[in-house]
């Protein structure tokens, strides 16, 4: 059995339980600034970060926005990514035009302690999901292993006095939004116990849990019936063993949108317009 079919029987029984853990992300709106303290997965440190591919497009069929988790995520090919690679590559002028709207994304979760969110007040003290894209992925690189490591380094993940907060700035850059001038200080102190700072730690949420994970053939039903609208159009065919296409690998980039943004923003449109559609 492969990787992503193990994962996917293991996630099986809570999804189809329905529990929904979207709620648990916290929504960031241009014009605000969200003050955090990002933290580790105590029972497990190698899973303190998500990182995810996410394909999303309008569907065809229905008009409303639809989205999946890519298999890409963990390696393996994803049927949706590879019909967009194709027909933007040999198909034609028109099927070329359609295929653009199957957007795939790069995303990364992390726990964080909720210090100030202006946006909902309600979220304070208290731990939730933050899903970033590059621009918030290099900040906080830059922090544990960068330039910036020195100054911050573990501290980033610490609750205590030692501990930094992450300084979360959402602006409006033409239409979409910015981070980039987000920033770890060490401006503002939590005052919490080490006893409160214990029970915050063992509230991380897992974060491979947070989105359903579709099979192959849940995926091609899916792009048969929002892209093709056709409900009984046949399945995707699977390249020969040994075949791998250069999309296969989850690094490879994406072909660029049909509308280049401005210059100053090209790192985060992809990324930021998912987030834009889905939050409709």
């Amino acid at each position: 059995m492969s990787m992503f079919e193990s994962i996917k029987g293991a996630l099986a029984s809570s999804n189809e339980a329905g529990k929904s853990k979207f709620s648990e992300i916290m929504q960031t709106k241009p014009g605000n600034t969200y003050t955090v303290r990002l933290l580790p997965d105590s029972k497990s440190p190698t899973d303190t970060f998500f990182h995810y591919y996410n394909m999303g497009w309008n569907s065809f069929a229905t008009g409303q926005y639809v989205q999946a988790l890519s298999p890409q995520t963990f390696g393996e090919r994803c049927p949706i990514n590879e019909e967009r690679f194709k027909l933007s590559r040999m198909g034609t002028d028109a099927e070329k035009e359609k295929a653009s709207a199957l957007r795939r994304s790069e995303k990364w979760l992390v726990n964080v302690y909720v210090v100030d969110d202006p946006s909902n007040p309600d979220n304070n003290g208290k731990v939730k999901m933050l899903r970033y894209g590059k621009q918030l992925h290099k900040i906080i690189t830059e922090a544990i292993e960068g330039e910036d490591a020195e100054e911050f380094g573990a501290k980033i993940f610490d609750l205590g006095e030692s501990g930094v907060n992450f300084k979360i700035k959402c602006e409006q850059q033409g239409d979409y939004p910015t981070y980039v001038s987000s920033r770890f200080t060490a401006a503002g102190k939590l005052n919490l116990s080490e006893e409160a700072q214990k029970e915050f730690y063992g509230q991380t949420h897992t974060l491979k849990e947070t989105f359903p994970v579709k099979s192959n053939d849940e995926l091609t039903t899916m792009l048969n019936e929002h892209f093709h609208c056709k409900a009984d159009e046949p399945k995707v065919e699977t390249p020969a063993a040994g075949d791998t296409p250069p999309w296969s690998a989850p690094a490879e980039a994406t072909p660029a949108p049909a509308t280049p943004a401005p210059a100053e923003a090209t790192t985060s449109v992809e990324d930021d317009i998912d987030d834009l559609l889905a939050d409709l």
